[in-house]
């Protein structure tokens, strides 16, 4: 489901401004601190971000890589809404499914002791933990899983279908809240992903 904010007003900052106060606004090389940012509402900007990660604004796809990682950096989930913030703006955005996609991992470790550390489209790393949940859910009509991982902040990632598959043939068999299921460990928890009933 599509998600975005639902004001719009005469101000609403350009792309271009917006990324030049977020470029302002950052320091060092981490992430900047959106959640100690609280800046008032400008209205929604005209950006969206596809289903398959693909960042387009004005209905025109943003090429630049970089501008699009920086955009990244300043995304916010409120109240089930997306927005870019600075210190001293926020406007809204819409994102189909979820901000991020995950476009591969690398595995450490085994069994219980398994570590899945994921790469997403706009170059965040993170390992699938307690804090960085796996959550599938499963399309009511098809059935079609569709797998996320916790990014940071309620931000998911949506599991591309290769690293999905990959994913597969690591599952094990475990029990999960009185269930038998075929899921996965990471960082110490198990992730259900299939009823083993259904296999």
């Amino acid at each position: 489901m599509a998600k975005s904010s639902s004001q719009q007003n005469s101000v609403t900052p350009s792309a271009d401004a917006l990324a030049h106060a977020a470029s302002a606004a950052a320091k060092g090389k981490g992430l900047p601190p959106v959640h100690l940012w609280n800046p008032p509402f400008c209205g929604d900007l005209d950006m969206r971000i596809a289903r398959d990660g693909t960042w387009f604004y004005e209905g025109t796809p943003i090429g630049r890589p970089a501008l699009v990682r920086l955009f990244s950096t300043i995304l916010k989930l409120e109240d089930g809404k997306y927005f870019l913030v600075t210190p001293v703006e926020k406007v809204g955005i819409t994102v189909e499914d979820a901000p991020f996609v995950a476009v591969d991992f690398a595995v450490s470790e085994q069994g219980v002791d398994q570590v899945l550390r994921f790469t997403t489209n706009v170059g965040d790393t993170v390992s699938a933990g307690h804090d960085a949940p796996i959550r599938v859910t499963r399309d009511p009509a098809t059935g079609e899983p569709a797998p996320y991982v916790m990014i940071r902040a309620g931000l998911e990632a949506l599991i591309d279908r290769k690293s999905f598959y990959r994913l597969v043939e690591l599952a094990v068999h475990h029990e999960h809240e009185g269930e038998n299921w075929y899921g996965l460990w990471s960082g110490g928890v198990f992730f259900p992903v299939i009823p083993s009933r259904e296999l």
